[in-house]
């Protein structure tokens, strides 16, 4: 699992995806959070602007990405 440390939150999951570089632009994010192949903590989520915090736990194309709050 990686480790994705955001300055502040929530972040939004479009971005959480980018910064993480598991797709190419936001754009690519919004459409693949759309289409339903991207889960948060478990569940599908089809959200683009889903506000994520330290602890969530983003899923996509067999990668998990846990989101930390740097200290």
């Amino acid at each position: 699992m990686r480790t994705l440390e955001i300055s502040r939150e929530p972040i939004e999951l479009y971005k959480a995806l980018k910064l993480e570089g598991l797709v190419s632009s936001g754009g690519a994010a919004k459409m693949e959070i759309a289409e339903g192949r991207v889960l948060l903590n478990g569940r599908v989520e089809t959200r683009k602007r889903k506000k994520i915090v330290a602890g969530d736990v983003i899923a996509y194309e067999g990668q998990e990405v846990l989101i930390r709050l740097e200290s």
